[in-house]
């Protein structure tokens, strides 16, 4: 059983939260549901293609698909991989919790390129 769109399906929800999130000026988790979005489409696209996808790094997960991807969505991916740790646990910046870290340009920057790997994803699966 293909259990892609349900994955892709998630990863819609997440991209939504993370909106809401910044709306309600909760940026660490704009953040955080943006990557989740990310990885959760893209582990959509490996289960379309068959195969399995392991781990949270949404840069390599993008790089295992057996389909051309471009370079700047990689390096978009990079970014959000970035919001994985330091946004949900206070240990993950040298001081402070993580809602001092993240403001308004990292939430809008990780939901747009959350946004353009979920519509890479539905092109494919298309």
């Amino acid at each position: 059983m293909n259990r892609s769109q349900d994955w892709l399906m998630q990863a819609e929800r997440d991209l939504a939260q993370a909106s809401a999130s910044r709306s309600d000026e909760r940026h660490e988790w704009a953040c955080f549901a943006a990557q989740q979005a990310a990885e959760k489409a893209v582990t959509a696209l490996h289960l379309h293609y068959d195969q399995e996808a392991w781990g949270h790094v949404v840069a390599r997960l993008l790089g295992e698909l057996p389909v051309e991807v471009d370079r700047s969505l990689v390096e978009k991916a990079k970014v959000l991989d970035n919001f994985y740790v330091g946004t949900r646990y206070p240990n993950g910046h040298p001081e402070g919790p993580p809602f001092e870290h993240y403001g308004e340009i990292q939430s809008g920057g990780a939901i747009q390129y959350a946004s353009e790997i979920l519509a890479f994803v539905r092109a494919q699966m298309a």
